[in-house]
């Protein structure tokens, strides 16, 4: 079993480099040429691991991931870059783990957006980019505001859709979101609770239709879902399955969160309504005879959150399963998450991996499948042995955590914690 150390220290521990962090990662079987996959990498946001079918959960249907899961290949030890969106999602662009990062917390700038990543990040989108993919991004950013070398369009990607700033994507039926540099009006929503245009479904759209128009190119589509995170809202459409299922209290908001008449039956609705979105991609890649030729990735970018943010349930659903701690602690309920990867003809369905792997570990994995450059400077380990099941599969010698507090999520923990596994 292994030791799980937390740190509570005022000071940084000293940290090994990463053996192999300085090697351009490549095995015998790796792809090249026209042999390179195009990828889609979906994010769930603050999903719990367990609140899937295909890692043990009962009460949410999610019909399309445990397919996913059941036609690849599922990692039981798979972790986030961070137990928040900003630092998880710059160890998941950068490859680095948190020691060594930019973005250690979720801090904002004003009047929209978040710290930015320096313009110089090399990225997941701009190696792809070099070594020919389109590239999209849809969702949300939260790495830099809207119109800084770090928005997505300056860090790699030709397309971005979405929300730029976490603190707007709280709404899924906001007054606008953006496109590249462009602001889009959303007409008939007012920011409440419901409206006419629901964000989720908005950024789907946007996704199936990069995928058909670069369905001859090798194509690199990253999809930062913002489901499950608050607010708690969904279409009726998807609301009418849950309801009534489960006692379910009122929740009464505050804090600025929506509140919710039936908070449990909304967070099931929307898990079920994302699943929905990766079943219809999955369906759009076989119909345009992509199937053999693309790798579909789900993972989610933190634990799942506490109650008394934004209303999710996560006790009540088991998001966490039976490990301590949630979205914003250092505790591996914190920071694990599902990790699913399809590829048929290369993946071998149904099968499961407890290799650990972290988020900084999707760049050289990402690079080695495109047939792209690793750079020296990350902390990762390219995972493509087990994807494939063949190589020698490196593994690391340790994985480690660090946050600066920057949220009322740090409950037990001082304001800077470490984490080594």
């Amino acid at each position: 079993m292994r030791q799980l150390l937390v740190r509570l220290a005022a000071v940084a521990c000293v940290i090994a480099p990463c053996p192999i962090a300085g090697a351009a990662i490549h095995v015998a079987d790796s792809p090249t040429g026209q042999d390179r996959p195009n990828i889609i990498f979906i994010l769930a946001d603050d999903l719990g691991w367990r609140d899937l079918g295909c890692y043990g959960g009962t009460k949410i249907r999610t019909p399309s991931i445990d397919r996913l899961a059941a036609e690849g290949i599922r990692f039981t030890q798979a972790y986030a870059g961070n137990a928040v969106c900003a630092p998880s999602r710059c160890c998941l662009m950068t490859g680095k783990h948190p020691g060594h990062a930019f973005v250690r917390n979720n801090r904002e700038v004003q009047p929209e957006g978040q710290y930015p990543i320096p313009a110089d990040t090399v990225t997941i989108a701009k190696l792809l980019k070099a070594s020919g993919y389109a590239t999209g991004a849809m969702g949300k950013w939260g790495l830099g505001p809207p119109g800084s070398d770090a928005a997505p369009t300056r860090q790699g990607f030709d397309l971005f859709f979405g929300y730029n700033c976490q603190r707007h994507a709280h709404n899924f039926y906001p007054t606008y979101l953006w496109r590249n540099d462009q602001r889009i009006e959303l007409e008939g929503n007012d920011g409440g609770r419901t409206g006419k245009q629901y964000s989720h479904d908005l950024v789907e759209a946007e996704a199936l239709q990069f995928i058909r128009e670069h369905r001859s190119d090798p194509f690199f589509l990253y999809l930062p879902f913002t489901i499950p995170h608050l607010a708690l809202q969904v279409p009726d459409d998807s609301l009418a399955e849950y309801v009534g299922k489960w006692d379910d209290p009122p929740y009464e908001g505050g804090k600025g969160y929506q509140p919710h008449p039936t908070p449990r039956a909304a967070y099931a609705a929307m898990v079920t309504r994302m699943d929905r979105s990766v079943g219809r991609i999955a369906d759009l890649v076989r119909e345009l005879g992509l199937d053999e030729r693309t790798v579909i990735l789900f993972s989610s970018d933190n634990g799942p959150a506490p109650l008394d943010v934004g209303g999710s349930d996560s006790k009540f659903f088991e998001s966490a399963g039976s490990l301590r701690g949630l979205k914003g602690q250092l505790y591996e309920g914190g920071i694990r998450t599902p990790l699913i990867a399809r590829w048929p003809g290369k993946i071998k369905p149904n099968t499961t991996t407890d290799l650990p792997t972290a988020f900084w570990d999707i760049l050289p994995t990402l690079c080695e499948l495109a047939a792209a450059d690793t750079p020296n400077a990350i902390d990762g380990i390219s995972v493509v042995p087990t994807l494939l099941g063949k190589g020698n599969q490196k593994r690391h010698e340790f994985l480690y955590w660090t946050r600066k507090g920057d949220a009322a999520h740090f409950r037990g923990q001082s304001k800077r914690t470490e984490v080594v596994f």
